[in-house]
């Protein structure tokens, strides 16, 4: 066992008599040792269950025939961090949390890992440690909210509080009805209940064999996740008596398998920066351009939040992914999982319960998946758009530029009802190394749809959006300003074109205008000069390229 490391010989002795201060017998010495990486928190909702979970993980472990040692990784609700400071941290903290594991695992020669894990960008985090470490490990995410209840009405985090903001504004619904939204839209422990980034990357995790058969989405609280959790401890023993390392697993074709997925659930965005830094870990090259290829040749088959009508439960109640792996497996390659069964095996076995929430490949919600990269003078390395979240009418788009140079300048105006009809939101220096930290813009694109204006306004940034946007709202583009991209050379009143189905967003600039505009621009001065986020700003690679510390 690769334990033996610190367990076995004479020399090892210091290293036993601190072994048995943990509590552990002589017996156990000969066991597997399992590291289980738990996110638990008190702060973040879709980590508050896991101590249960973690019982129930230790439950599997133990009946295995293994010893589970549990650490702690750091995990921040991008909820509670959106449209502030805070959320500067949120993706540089993906790097942290593969760091922490990394670092804990390694130094102590554990033979297998299981991460439990929820939220945006805590299951990336682990996923790449997964891939960089390559023991056998497993992922066991801590499952969906349900729904909230007002009014005869089922909630959502992002319809009814974010986008109840600009409804409010608008004079649409009362101070009453407000305060009896914040308190009712989560009514308790879970990820946000739409595809928003924690239950995509939780769907994608199992559809690329990391976990469980209906894992991603057994609800939070529910005794299926317990079993789950407990299944998952007994099979991460297994695994590590079969030396099934995540590097057999996390293959070019299993992330084709993910993005299929993700475009047939119509996914968040940021899915696109996660799943080009996990490959890279994983020694696999994701372009763009495969993104965009498996999105033109897989129908999107759901309807779920924030672009659609059904909630995580539904999905949940329909089948779940098997359900989802069943409609797509002629379209998926087969390959091995956790599990023990192939991709064919758990397509064969699913059952799908409701034809409208899982909708035949014959009758699609759209021809195509959720996402689409975009280029164009503005984005000559691409930008994404989750295109299943944009109208019809609104596919395509000319507006004239209103820039702003940060997420509070813009927000401040369309607060203030400055933003009209035509005109195309601009926001720079919000990318990887200018934010830094590449913020998710919920806040601005939220008040945009609360206020009636998504079908009239379109926004840009080199930022990113929460899994919970929905309209024209085009992000990652690169370069970013702050480095010198097109985006920097923007002025009011530009007109912008976005044009999905084409793949383009361009300005109406020559290139020896933007040229011109650009040889005059100046670096601007760090945002941040010490700490975390300063490391993160010098190192960031660029969105195209998952905006990895390089």
């Amino acid at each position: 066992m690769r334990s033996d490391k610190i367990k076995r010989g004479l020399e090892r002795m210091p290293h036993r008599a601190l072994l048995c201060a943990t509590g552990i017998s002589r017996e156990d010495m000969a066991k597997p040792f399992i590291a289980v990486a738990t996110s638990r928190s008190d702060i973040v909702p879709g980590h508050i269950g896991m101590e249960r979970l973690e019982r129930f993980i230790e439950r599997g472990i133990c009946a295995a025939g293994g010893v589970p040692f549990f650490f702690g990784v750091p995990a921040i609700c991008d909820g509670i961090a959106m449209g502030h400071g805070g959320m500067k941290y949120s993706l540089p903290s993906r790097e942290i949390v593969a760091d922490a594991v990394e670092a804990v695992v390694m130094a102590h020669y554990f033979d297998g890992l299981v991460c439990l894990t929820n939220c945006d960008k805590i299951t990336p985090g682990m996923l790449m440690a997964m891939a960089r470490i390559n023991i056998p490990s497993i992922v066991v995410s801590a499952g969906p909210m349900l729904s909230g209840r007002y009014k005869g009405r089922r909630l959502s985090l992002v319809a009814d509080t974010f986008e109840a903001i600009g409804r409010f504004k608008k004079g649409e619904i009362t101070q009453e009805d407000l305060l009896e939204l914040e308190g009712r839209a989560c009514p308790g422990m879970g990820s946000c209940q739409g595809l928003y980034t924690a239950n995509t990357m939780s769907c994608l995790t199992e559809a690329m064999g990391l976990s469980l058969p209906g894992c991603a989405t057994a609800l939070a609280g529910s005794a299926q996740k317990d079993r789950i959790a407990s299944a998952s401890g007994e099979r991460i023993v297994n695994l590590v008596r079969r030396n099934t390392l995540p590097s057999t697993l996390m293959t070019k074709e299993a992330f084709e398998n993910a993005i299929r997925v993700d475009m047939a659930l119509g996914g968040s965005t940021n899915t696109v920066l996660h799943l080009v830094a996990i490959a890279a870990e994983a020694g696999v090259e994701l372009p763009l351009e495969l993104f965009d290829k498996l999105s033109k040749s897989t129908p999107h088959i759901t309807s779920i939040l924030p672009g659609g009508k059904y909630f995580m439960e539904d999905l949940d109640a329909a089948g779940g992914i098997p359900a989802i792996t069943k409609r797509l497996s002629n379209l998926l390659n087969d390959l091995p999982t956790v599990s023990g069964k192939t991709v064919s095996q758990i397509a064969r076995e699913a059952k799908i319960y409701d034809e409208d929430v899982i909708r035949p490949l014959k009758n699609p919600y759209h021809k195509e998946g959720g996402i689409a990269i975009l280029r164009g003078n503005l984005a000559p390395d691409g930008a994404v758009v989750k295109q299943t979240a944009v109208s019809e009418g609104m596919l395509k788009f000319k507006g004239k530029a209103v820039v702003f140079n940060s997420e509070e300048e813009a927000m401040k105006e369309i607060m203030a009802g400055k933003i009209k009809k035509g005109n195309v939101v601009v926001i720079r220096y919000e990318g990887p190394r200018g934010g830094p930290g590449m913020r998710e813009m919920l806040g601005p694109t939220a008040a945009i749809v609360g206020m009636g204006l998504s079908e009239d306004v379109a926004l840009i940034t080199d930022g990113r959006f929460s899994g919970g946007t929905q309209g024209p709202c085009i992000g990652h583009i690169s370069p970013e300003a702050a480095i010198g991209g097109p985006l920097a050379a923007l002025k009011d009143g530009d007109e912008i074109m976005i044009d999905i189905p084409h793949r383009k967003l361009e300005a109406k600039l020559t290139d020896v205008e933007l040229r011109s505009r650009l040889s005059k621009w100046k670096m601007p001065e760090p945002k941040v000069k010490k700490g975390c986020l300063a490391r993160y700003a010098r190192f960031a690679a660029p969105a195209n390229k998952g905006s990895v510390m390089i």
